[in-house]
């Protein structure tokens, strides 16, 4: 079996393969691992075939739309799924078949009514349901702490006690675990009472994830993120330095338009010399009033230089193509001392 296990911060994702094909399918994908996914499969001389996710992710970004739609693969998830860009509806004893190889997919409701372990030779992708000395919380959207009681004692803690487990998070730095240890040792299953198991589950007191709503929009819906939006736009865009951006000024160039995209409360507290003034949400409505030559060259700064990078991917769309973003923004220009103009 090919298998890579990629750790992003405490999120785990897989990519798992037949060696005879080179087929391989990459289970849980983080969004900013992208890169890094594509540039194993191309080690490896793997094709990607499939892009699951266990269930829908309320802690982190799933890379899953977005490579599905990249690559112009299938992106699998369980029936119950509520993204309407899955592809690949697995329901319970569902097998994609990878090559030779067999992943199955076994429903395992609790931390999500869509969760799903994937069963794989002598592993267990376990998804969110069974972590590594804990199991999923059950406390978000569509959780579950009686269905997780079943599909851990009544499904996966049944299964061979050998079988390798290797979750979506890993916050102790363990890499794997096995049902065995995970019996002996996981202290939330040694409440094997269902309704100690409940208990204990409805009152762990957990703090809510970062980013919570954000991550459930983008990955319920395949909207995305704002970190997405800001890295598309930025890829669109050439940068200018603030040194850079200095020197010129100093020497007076007649034809470089700094355009400040900052509320005006902003703006008059101190721009740069000769800035002119167009808020971010007027832009479309009076960049054709204002800068009628579409050749002028044009550096939009903001505060800290995202939303001028949005402005800036703007104004390329809409035909001015001479547009770059100052790099780092106004804090960063104020920070290195550099001149400030105010009414």
């Amino acid at each position: 079996m090919i298998f890579e296990q990629i750790a992003i911060g405490g999120c785990q994702s897989y990519i798992v393969g037949c060696e005879e094909t080179c087929v391989a399918a990459l289970i849980d994908p983080e969004i900013r691992a992208i890169d890094r996914y594509q540039a194993i499969a191309a080690r490896d001389g793997l094709r990607i075939r499939y892009v699951i996710d266990t269930h829908t992710h309320a802690d982190h970004f799933s890379a899953a739309h977005e490579l599905g739609e990249s690559l112009n693969i299938p992106i699998v998830m369980h029936r119950d799924s509520p993204a309407p860009f899955a592809d690949l509806r697995l329901q319970d004893g569902d097998m994609l078949m990878v090559g030779n190889l067999r992943l199955q997919a076994i429903h395992t409701p609790g931390h999500t009514r869509d969760s799903m372990c994937l069963l794989a030779g002598d592993r267990l992708f376990t998804g969110d349901t069974l972590l590594i000395g804990a199991t999923g919380r059950t406390d978000l959207p569509s959780g579950d702490p009686d269905a997780l009681y079943d599909s851990l004692f009544g499904g996966i803690l049944r299964l061979d006690p050998q079988l390798k487990i290797f979750p979506a998070h890993d916050y102790k730095q363990q890499g794997s675990s096995t049902i065995a240890e995970e019996l002996a040792n996981n202290p939330r299953l040694q409440k094997r009472d269902r309704s100690e198991f409940v208990d204990m589950m409805e009152h762990l007191n957990l703090s809510m994830p970062t980013h919570l709503t954000e991550a459930l929009r983008t990955n319920m819906t395949g909207g995305k993120s704002v970190a997405q939006v800001l890295a598309q736009a930025a890829a669109k865009i050439p940068f200018i330095s603030l040194a850079e951006l200095a020197a010129r000024l100093e020497r007076g160039e007649n034809d470089l338009v700094v355009l400040d995209v900052r509320e005006k409360e902003a703006f008059d507290a101190g721009h740069l010399p000769g800035a002119r003034h167009m808020p971010r949400g007027q832009l479309e409505l009076r960049v054709d009033d204002e800068l009628p030559d579409p050749m002028t060259r044009i550096v939009t700064v903001c505060e800290f230089g995202k939303i001028s990078t949005l402005a800036a991917a703007t104004l390329r769309d809409l035909g001015f193509l001479r547009t770059s973003a100052l790099d780092g923004g106004m804090k960063a220009w104020r920070e290195e001392g550099f001149p400030i103009s105010s009414p």
